[in-house]
């Protein structure tokens, strides 16, 4: 034949595109290049496909063979070429019939033995390749995750020779037939542990109905960190194209989302010491950072202050824009980063400010630094900021009576349904004319704004948020207009406004 064309997927941003293995076969020297921008890793490959070929059982050319992958302008990395080249290499030689290659796609890499190995975005790819309309053909390990993707039609292979097998129709590879995802795991932590803390509960409550961005500031040990992991547990489960995107995004990274926990938010606590390129995302070919593994999920910061500035302050643009982009000289890549931040704080560097029990030691100095960690952008982007303070003995000893996690998630899916069928987006993303239609108020209440805006100097940006917030205390409470009470819950949980600070000295 001399000229074969096959069909595999490179991972670009948070997509698997199509790549176009092309392999000519032709007289000269024995030789073998590879050109479309290959990495180190993809010129690697043709060592290892040599030795597969010959160990599998068929004859490696001894022609000059040239492979091209298509398109030559975007980069090639990883391992995921490995089989698509090999079997461009049988087809062009005719080892193997090509009336098949159209019809399938290739993304596995070759150990030298010829059997096939697992590589990332397994997902992404059966994605991608089931819209495109082809079979998938991986290793057998990666089957189980690419087979989560609906109406995929996934082939699993051991080595070459099955794949060869295949393509000749002397031995079909069966379609691979996995159950259903189940949906949420059982063992989710669960808010019923939470004794107490009922301000706290009621504005976990309210960011999970509204869709807000909550901190929460208390001494230690107070259970800042237990309500924040439980955020996940109270959100409504993710349908099926969520909990699909969800995991694409994971496969990208070479993370694998358990199919048991198919329909669980995702929940992401990097620690304190993460670069900001963790967090973003980034590197030679970017990766989802845990912005976007935290995507229609939480993203938690436990001691943010502690964080490095630069990583608090490349949050500001995914909180607003729900998407995170990095430019790099090979383009531009875009990466979905919808997401609730929960951070949790103390009061000062000591973090018993304010506490009845204990004396704090810090001096003022040493307290304005502290604080001055947050950038006052970062914190007007978080809509709720609510103290956690210390709970009274009796009160954890009453061990009954606390909510569980099931019940409160009820009421959360009930006003999240109200807000998506008035209109169509939660109250958090209200804007504009939708913003002013939807968040009707009395004289009394507009009356209280106009105060609080003058008194505490509020921005536009903090205005807003303070109606979004007070739209879901209206729906919670079933009136279709905002109320002064209404309103002054709201403003209540804007403690790091200017004139309304968190605890101080006596």
């Amino acid at each position: 034949m001399g000229l074969a064309v096959v069909f595999s997927r490179c991972v670009h941003g948070s997509e698997a595109l199509s790549i176009r293995v092309e392999t000519h076969l032709s007289n000269g020297l024995p030789s073998c290049s590879l050109v479309g921008l290959p990495e180190t890793a993809v010129r690697e490959s043709r060592e290892r496909v040599r030795s597969a070929i010959i160990n599998s059982g068929f004859e490696f050319p001894q022609r000059r063979i040239t492979i091209n992958l298509a398109p030559g302008d975007v980069p090639k990395d990883g391992t995921r070429f490995d089989l698509a080249i090999a079997v461009s290499i049988l087809a062009a030689s005719n080892q193997v019939p090509a009336g098949m290659l159209e019809h399938n796609e290739f993304v596995a890499e070759l150990a030298l033995d010829g059997s096939l190995r697992t590589v990332r975005a397994g997902i992404a790819t059966a994605v991608a390749c089931t819209r495109a309309g082809r079979d998938l053909i991986v290793s057998s390990s990666s089957a189980g995750n690419a087979c989560l993707v609906p109406d995929a039609r996934i082939r699993a292979a051991g080595n070459l020779r099955d794949v060869a097998a295949h393509l000749g129709e002397v031995e079909t590879l069966p379609l691979c037939q996995p159950g259903p995802p189940v949906g949420a795991s059982p063992s989710l932590p669960d808010l019923a542990d939470v004794y107490g803390q009922q301000q706290a509960r009621r504005a976990l409550e309210l960011a999970a109905s509204g869709g807000y961005n909550l901190l929460m500031i208390g001494p230690p040990g107070t259970g800042k960190s237990m309500l924040a992991a439980r955020l996940s547990g109270i959100l409504p489960p993710l349908n099926d194209d969520d909990a699909l995107a969800v995991a694409s995004l994971h496969s990208i990274a070479g993370l694998e989302r358990d199919p048991q926990a198919w329909a669980c938010r995702p929940f992401r606590s990097p620690h304190h010491s993460a670069s900001p390129a963790a967090i973003t995302g980034g590197g030679r070919e970017p990766a989802p950072g845990e912005m976007s593994l935290a995507h229609l999920g939480v993203l938690f910061f436990d001691e943010l202050p502690e964080f490095d500035r630069r990583a608090l302050e490349a949050l500001r643009e995914p909180l607003e824009q729900r998407s995170v982009s990095i430019s790099r000289a090979s383009g531009r890549y875009v990466f979905p980063a919808n997401f609730q931040f929960v951070a949790a704080m103390n009061p000062c560097p000591c973090g018993y400010l304010g506490d009845p029990s204990i004396g704090c030691q810090c001096t003022n100095q040493a307290i304005d630094r502290y604080r001055s960690r947050l950038s006052g952008p970062l914190v007007e982007r978080i809509d709720l900021q609510v103290q956690v303070p210390r709970q009274t003995r009796d009160l954890l000893a009453n061990t009954t009576g606390a909510e569980s996690s099931d019940a409160v998630q009820r009421r959360v899916v009930h006003i999240r349904t109200l807000q998506l069928e008035r209109q169509g987006v939660l109250n958090a993303a209200l804007e504009g004319a939708a913003l002013k239609l939807h968040c009707e108020m009395d004289a009394y209440a507009r009356e209280l704004l106009a105060r609080s805006i003058e008194h505490f100097a509020l921005s536009a940006r903090g205005h807003h948020k303070i109606l979004r917030v007070a739209r879901t205390l209206a729906d919670i409470d079933g009136h279709p207009r905002l109320s002064q009470a209404h309103l002054a819950e709201a403003i209540g949980y804007r403690l790091f406004d200017r004139g309304a600070q968190t605890a101080t000295r006596p």
